[in-house]
């Protein structure tokens, strides 16, 4: 496979998914995928729809040093799959970042999401020093817990009326995972 500009600018790449940062220029097709996922994404998610909405976005995430945001790519095909972001990211003694996460529809069930998070969190706990992360995810939202669980988060509690999505506060369960959590990575057995 010829390296694209978009699978070389990968900072992280698994067997099937490669990690990058966002970009401007992404917005087309961010916001078209965005759009055809809206009926999976609601009533838990609310990603950028418009150019001009994907611009701020995706400004916070390139811009504020207290935002990381990481778009999980099909690795082959430079492909969106769905994004990762770490908001309100702490240094000093607490080293720690709050994870939010949305898959495309064309993504779902392919566990593209799961080796996203994966290595996002190896980056995380790697060169960006952190050593906790947590999720914080509406309790009736099956498939979001299933992805931090599968992860190695453990459930931390719960924070009733805890963010404000939808028009209403909601009731958000506490999922954290530390740097001491996270298993070593798999290693190939050598080649006979």
């Amino acid at each position: 496979m010829a390296e694209t500009s978009t699978t070389a600018s990968y900072i992280a790449t698994g067997p099937r998914v490669g990690l990058r940062h966002y970009a401007y220029d992404d917005s087309a097709e961010f916001t078209a995928l965005a759009s055809r996922s809206t009926e999976q994404h609601r009533p838990w998610l609310f990603p950028p729809v418009t150019a001009e909405a994907y611009a701020a976005y995706a400004g916070k995430l390139i811009e504020d040093p207290t935002k990381a945001g990481f778009l999980v790519c099909e690795r082959e095909s430079g492909r969106i799959a769905g994004f990762i972001n770490i908001n309100n990211i702490v240094g000093g003694g607490f080293r720690c970042g709050a994870i939010g996460y949305g898959a495309f529809a064309h993504s779902v069930g392919r566990g593209l999401m799961g080796q996203g998070l994966g290595l996002v969190l190896r980056h995380a706990f790697g060169p960006m020093g952190l050593h906790r992360l947590e999720a914080n995810v509406q309790p009736a939202n099956a498939a979001s817990i299933a992805l931090v669980r599968s992860a190695g988060f453990r459930l931390e509690g719960f924070s009733p009326d805890f963010l404000f999505i939808d028009g209403a506060w909601r009731d958000h369960e506490r999922w954290a995972i530390t740097s001491e959590m996270l298993p070593a990575p798999c290693t190939p057995a050598p080649s006979a």
